[in-house]
């Protein structure tokens, strides 16, 4: 991995986004780090033989939006899209196919049991990264 070999996490910073909300506010809580380049991704859950959660055009549609949201705040912005099941370990290969120095998100919250269900990506994200993972502030909630 090239990109942190002068220590530097914020060189090249992959930022998994979920929607074209969950984009915006991921992007603008990076902002003030100021990264030297941004790789928006979003992974299409897909595969494994079992039906997709959505029609895997209508989730490209939303990578797209998504990608817009987040070059209305890095407007340099590349995008990458995944597709598979685990979507903690589609976010590691990304990382490593655009040779990021780090991944940084923002945790969407929920209760324990959407946790649970979702396979807690935090958690992965945070015990089986193989790159520094940057966990963005959240927006508080009114």
């Amino acid at each position: 991995m090239n990109s942190t070999s002068d220590g530097d996490i914020l060189a090249h910073v992959l930022l998994p986004v979920a929607t074209e909300d969950d984009a915006l506010a991921t992007a603008r809580a990076l902002e003030p780090y100021e990264p030297q380049q941004v790789t928006a991704l979003h992974v299409v859950e897909k595969g494994g033989g079992v039906p997709d959660k959505s029609p895997v055009e209508q989730s490209e549609e939303l990578a797209q939006d998504s990608y817009a949201a987040v070059r209305s705040i890095f407007p340099d912005a590349d995008d990458h899209t995944a597709y598979g099941r685990d979507v903690a370990a589609e976010i590691f290969a990304a990382a490593d196919e655009v040779d990021a120095s780090a991944i940084a998100y923002r945790s969407r919250g929920g209760n324990r049991l959407m946790q649970f269900l979702s396979g807690d990506i935090s958690l992965k994200l945070m015990t089986d990264a193989t790159r520094p993972v940057i966990a963005l502030p959240r927006e508080k909630e009114t």
